[in-house]
Formats: structure tokens, sequence, C-alpha cells
């Protein structure tokens, strides 16, 4: 029985033939400008090679000019928003990360695999699945945000949220189709599987069109099942 990824991931592949095209990743979201920060909370994977090698590999076989390669040390799953760092007391980040830590220690590590990689509007992202882990520690760490702030208080929907890890951002308005082609003739290239053991608060920066970020704290993961 296909499952909601499967229905996810093949409604996202339909979408791609039909795009008209793809759009400028890197436009300036809401509050947004350069020199600014922000808080989040991310899934990094600098002690997944794997997913760094598969990535370099679509990078290798898929060389266009209307896409930025996300670099190994830029790979990310975003989880949760926070706010903007000038916005933010220190006190408040603190107290969250140690309602974090208590309440991630209650959970254990688990496995994700990764791709093929398909595309939406702006970039191309890899397919992940299990979500459910992902979830959990999504609710997890917006409810250590909640003991802070209060529930009504904690940013970003809960709902409407999917998992992805991307591999290239859009760079420009450019015609889908190369890109289109490209994934059709890698779409048998083997997945790959990793553990998931920490979830880092990371402070965010977009200034030079590439994701690049300071660790504030990394939460493990440390319950056994």
């Amino acid at each position: 029985m296909p499952t909601r990824e499967d229905d996810y991931y093949a409604g996202r592949w339909r979408d791609l033939s039909q795009l008209p095209a793809m759009r400028d990743h890197w436009w300036w979201r809401p509050g947004w400008r350069v020199g600014k920060s922000f808080y989040t909370w991310h899934i990094t994977f600098e002690n997944a090679p794997v997913v760094r090698e598969l990535a370099a590999y679509y990078q290798q076989q898929i060389t266009l000019p209307t896409l930025d390669p996300v670099p190994a040390e830029g790979l990310h799953l975003t989880m949760q928003g926070i706010g903007f760092t000038d916005q933010i007391p220190d006190a408040d980040i603190t107290a969250i990360v140690n309602h974090a830590r208590d309440r991630c220690s209650a959970l254990p590590p688990f496995t994700l695999t990764l791709g093929p990689a398909d595309a939406d509007p702006e970039g191309a992202p890899l397919r992940i699945e299990p979500w459910a882990p992902i979830e959990q520690l999504r609710h997890t760490v917006r409810a250590a945000i909640a003991d802070i702030w209060g529930a009504d208080r904690v940013p970003e929907p809960a709902g409407g949220f999917f998992p992805h890890v991307t591999i290239f951002y859009s760079n420009t308005d450019a015609d889908p189709a190369p890109l289109r082609a490209r994934l059709t003739e890698l779409r048998d290239t083997p997945p790959v599987t990793t553990t998931v053991n920490a979830i880092s608060l990371i402070r965010l920066n977009r200034d030079t069109k590439v994701y690049r970020w300071d660790t504030i704290a990394t939460i493990p993961l440390t319950a056994t099942t």
C-alpha cells in the first residue's frame, strides 16, 4: 500500500512535468535583508558522509547555470524557526535550548533514507522517508519553545510541514525543462541511509545567496528503544 510519502513524492514528480517555470529562490522574504540572521532548528549533515556524497554526485551530473549547488557544509533539513536574532533575548534562547535538551533526551536516534532527487519551483530536493520521526522531533522542539513563550507564540504553523534536503537552489526565473530532463535520466540513482542523532539550533544568514550558519547548540537524541 502506498505511504503518504509515496503519495506526496508522486504528486511532486507529476507537478514537475507541468511546472511552467522555475523561480529565483533568493528573493528577500519578509523581514530579511543583508546583515540579518535568524535562529532556527535544523538537522545538519556534517557527520553524514553518504548524504554529502549523494549531493556531490548529483552536482557533478547536473551543471546548469540556473542552479546554485548547495555546498556540503550547507546541507540541512529545515525543522523549526524561532525568529530574527536581533529580536530575541539571549535569556530566551538559553531557556529554549535547556528545555529542548530535556525534552529531546526522551527521543532515540532514527534512520532516514534520502534520494532520489526531484524538483520544486525553487530548487531540487531529495526525497526523504520516513517522516514520522522527523515530525516527532519537530513537535518536541516546538514544545520547548512553547515552554518559554506559550503555545500561541510558537512561530510557524504546526501543519503543512514537508521534510526536504535541498541540493540545488534556483537562482533565476528559468525554463525547468533542462533540469527535468536530467532528473529523469538520474531517476534510478540509489538512495542512501543515514542516522540522525541530534538536532542543532543555528544562527542562519543568507547574505551572499548561500545559507551559512553558526551552531548555537547541538542537542543529542539519547533515548534507547
